[in-house]
């Protein structure tokens, strides 16, 4: 088997998808876990990008029928998490609007991650290392602040946390381990971000979103492709099990094999 076969089949990504069928598959998937944790709902960061607003609306799904059905409230909770003045932070909300979210909430994380970053300073001193913290790493720090307040949120509210991740961020290993990359459940875990606009576009995502230009929001103007060096049409399709250039392929699989621990629990002995 090759490499591109064994991380296709791993990751349990489809060549192609019917959008419905994977609605009603995954909204079905939300919906026993709610019930079988006995919790009251889900909550979902809603960015303003794409793989937030697909979630959220396979969220919204989930809760609604769950109310419906049980005569129990049920709700998902959107929650707002920019890092100070947002410039996008209107696709949030947007988003949440167009989906029918009732429950929404705005955590800003910009004192707390800076005040992180201030004291990581301070401890850095004492092994004599006069310096500020890399973007990098405070993008890192955004991740998990953000992860913190959620898990608060849920903790207080009885709600799972769902994730975003999926098959093209877990091949590049394209997220913050215990960052972006924790959550209670993961419902777009087996798709590709081509699918993952199938999908959107079937929940009546708005077009601003569908068609934004993917950025994990680490700093002002990172946008993923530019990061990785590798577009998402590329990745999809190798995750389709088509061929791609043979330099894509070779940066593709390299990311794969250096990015391992990031898609392995914590090691023991």
């Amino acid at each position: 088997m090759s490499l591109q076969a064994e991380i296709i089949r791993l990751l349990g990504v489809k060549p192609s998808i019917d959008a419905d069928e994977e609605i009603r598959r995954r909204v079905d998937f939300l919906k026993e876990h709610v019930q079988s944790s006995r919790a009251s709902g889900l909550l979902i960061a809603i960015s303003g990008g794409l793989d937030s607003a697909a979630v959220a609306g396979l969220c919204k799904r989930a809760t609604d029928e769950l109310a419906q059905e049980t005569g129990s409230d049920y709700i998902t909770l959107g929650v707002f998490q920019p890092y100070g003045d947002q410039e996008d932070i209107g696709h949030s909300y947007e988003t949440a609007k167009a989906l029918g979210l009732i429950h929404t909430v705005e955590t800003n994380i910009e004192d707390t991650v800076d005040e992180i970053a201030l004291e990581v300073e301070h401890g850095m001193k004492n092994i004599g290392q006069y310096r500020h913290l890399s973007i990098p790493g405070k993008g890192n720090v955004q991740a998990r602040t953000r992860m913190i307040m959620q898990y608060a949120l849920a903790s207080e509210l009885n709600l799972l946390v769902a994730g975003t991740g999926h098959a093209s961020e877990s091949i590049t290993g394209f997220f913050t381990k215990w960052g972006d990359g924790a959550a209670d459940i993961m419902p777009l875990s087996s798709l590709n971000k081509r699918q993952i606009r199938q999908i959107a576009a079937a929940l009546a995502v708005p077009d601003s979103v569908l068609n934004k230009a993917p950025s994990a929001g680490l700093w002002a103007g990172q946008k993923d492709e530019q990061e990785l060096g590798i577009s998402y049409e590329d990745i999809s399709d190798y995750l389709e099990g088509k061929q791609v250039e043979p330099a894509v392929q070779k940066r593709l699989e390299s990311y794969y094999t250096k990015t391992k621990p990031k898609r392995s629990p914590i090691p023991g002995i």
